[in-house]
Formats: C-alpha cells, structure tokens, sequence
C-alpha cells in the first residue's frame, strides 16, 4: 500500500500544519490537522483492508490475420472498491475498444494496454476487443488491478501472473483450380485413388449432390435419386506436403502452405504436413485442419532432410526469388495459384467459411476462418 500523489500532498499539509502550531498553538491544529488525519487514517484503513479481487479470464478462440476477438475478464470482489483495471496485450494484436463496467473511465495507454477506472462491485466483468495483427501464438495479459480509496489518498497494487493465449492463424488465399491444371489434375488423381465405386442406393436426406449417380436418374425419370455408394481405401490417397525456407521468409511459407493445404482439405483430400518444427500425420476433418493451423502459426524457417522432401507429394518453398509449389514434379509459383483470370489474388476475409472449418466452434465475432 502507498499514497498517491493526493495522499503525499494531505501528508505534507498535516506536517506543515504541526510546524505551525509552533508558531500559532494548537488551534491551527485542530481547524486544520483534525479532519484531515481522520480522512488519511480512514483511506488508509479502507484500502489496507481491501481483500484481493479474483479474476477469472475466459478463453480466447483462435482466428486469422485481421479477424477481431473479444477478451473477457471477471472480476470479482468481496464489497464495492474503487479500482483501476489494465491488462497487457501483446504485438500481434491492437486493441480497437473497451467494453468495461457502466460509468467506467476507459482508455488505451501509450502501450496499447485497455484501462479502465471504475468501482467494482461483487461481479463485474472488464471486456475489451481486439483485431489480430500478426500470425503466431500472442499473450494476452498480465492483469493489474489498482484499488484506491474513496478520497484517492492511497493505493494497493493487485497483480495477476494468469495470461490468455492467443493463436493467430496465417492469412489463407483461395487457389486456382482451373480444369486442366496441375493443382486441378492432382487432387482429381488423389480423390479417385481414396475412393473406389461399391454399390448404388437410394437417396437420403443429407447426401451430397455430387454423389447422386445423374445417368441411372436420366434412365428412371420418376423413380426416386440413386447415389453412389464407395469403398474407401483409407490407405491411399494421403497427400504428404513439405515446406521449408530460409530465415526471414516464414510468414510466406506459412500463407502458402496454409493455402495449400486448405484447398486439400476442402477436397476431402487427407493430408499430412512437414515443416522444419514438426510432422502430423494424414488426416481430414475440422479438428486435423485446426491442428495443421495452429501448427503454421507457429512455423519457423528452416530446411528440411532430403528425404523428407524425397517423401512429399508436394513440397512448398519460399525464398529471396519468391513463394513457388512443386507439384508432380514442376514448380508452380504461387502467386499464379492465387490470381484470377485477370491476374487478381483473393484472400480470405473474417466471415467466410469452409467445409473443413464450419462445424468449428467459434468466437464472439463470425467464427474462425479459412
């Protein structure tokens, strides 16, 4: 516990006050000193005996570059308190606004850290929003809390050492999948490979479309839709992806890989990944896809053994000449893949949502990404 500037200020005054009763007795003393040693010792004894808030912080859902989340804090007290509440957050997000407790004094100080000044009162709750800058996992906290008392003489600092991470995923761009092509080709090759006709049944609500078998439905125009039935091969059809690059390009690795293997995967292609800091085996799904994102949050430079590269289907590579995708052999750059007709790239944006990652629970704002 200290004083505040307003409490030093009270406690000169009352040592100035002594030093006057030398000169005028005791009178000045009590028409001055008298009440404002009783507020000095009443605002002392208030925020001595103020009990520590506990602070729960609720997880923060991952999303992409330029997505916007919410942070919430409880905090709760055993009586009303007059306090000030700062949270830390670090680089790779940038606080857009404070949604406090009503009456709340906010604002964002010069290190971009949410503060608010109000009276907490049993159960209240410190929000602030946040956009995602930067790919990787962040930190969001340590919480300070500052409780004063009700004249501002003295203060008591709280600290939390509880943080909320946070996990930013790379930026994801739709890829070209012209027919002909050879991202187009190589996905068509790997799907029929995992997948072999059974047997035709009837229609049932939920099937795709793509399944229904359209020449028998021609050949029976008021019988009911057939679809085709597959035996999948669980062995065949995984795609292995490497990727590697040089200190300084790992933001652009990190976007192509993620690009590519988000294509993949909305093909129903299963999928395994290489990178210089881990390997994760074939899979499919929202969870696998999450899994491999969360992994490329993290990516960092480096080279892969040749082997490895000798085992991948397809090995992604960006270095000082740009990004290129190796596919089947010849090496496409990625900036084609990403362009449209006219030579137009399209990314991403928060909102939008793909077959790998919609069943994915979602945070405050549209959901998480791909």
């Amino acid at each position: 516990m200290r004083p505040t500037i307003r409490g030093w200020t009270a406690i000169a005054v009352v040592a100035l006050s002594f030093a006057m009763v030398w000169e005028f007795g005791p009178r000045a003393l009590n028409a001055v000193v008298t009440p404002l040693l009783v507020v000095l010792v009443v605002g002392a004894l208030t925020t001595a005996r103020a009990t520590r808030p506990e602070v729960r912080r609720a997880p923060v859902s991952p999303g992409f570059v330029d997505d916007r989340r919410t942070v919430e804090i409880a905090l709760e007290t055993a009586s009303a308190v007059s306090a000030t509440v700062r949270d830390a957050v670090d680089e790779g997000a940038t606080v857009t606004d404070i949604e406090s407790v009503s009456g709340a004094e906010t604002e964002i100080d010069g290190r971009g850290a949410p503060t608010a000044t109000t009276t907490l009162e049993a159960d209240d709750r410190f929000e602030y929003a946040v956009r995602l800058e930067r790919r990787g996992e962040h930190r969001l906290g340590p919480l300070t809390v500052i409780v004063t008392d009700v004249f501002g003489l003295f203060h008591r600092r709280f600290d939390y050492d509880e943080t909320t991470s946070l996990v930013v995923y790379p930026r994801v761009h739709d890829l070209r999948s012209d027919p002909g092509s050879d991202l187009r080709a190589f996905v068509e090759r790997e799907r029929g490979d995992r997948e072999e006709f059974d047997h035709l049944r009837e229609y049932q609500r939920g099937d795709s479309l793509r399944d229904v078998h359209w020449k028998s439905a021609a050949k029976r125009p008021d019988a009911d839709l057939v679809v085709t039935e597959y035996a999948a091969d669980e062995e065949a059809g995984s795609v292995t992806v490497s990727a590697e690059c040089p200190p300084g390009r790992d933001d652009d690795l990190a976007t192509a890989v993620a690009s590519v293997v988000t294509h993949l995967l909305e093909a129903d292609v299963s999928v395994g990944v290489t990178v210089p800091n881990g390997e994760y085996p074939p899979g499919t799904g929202s969870d696998h896809h999450h899994t491999l994102l969360s992994a490329f949050a993290v990516l960092e430079a480096g080279d892969l053994e040749d082997e490895q590269r000798r085992a991948a289907d397809i090995v992604v590579r960006a270095g000082d000449e740009g990004t290129t995708v190796v596919v089947d052999g010849r090496s496409i750059p990625f900036d084609r893949l990403i362009g449209d007709r006219r030579g137009n790239g399209r990314s991403r944006r928060a909102g939008s949502t793909s077959r790998a990652t919609r069943n994915q629970p979602d945070g405050d704002e549209s959901g998480v990404v791909s």
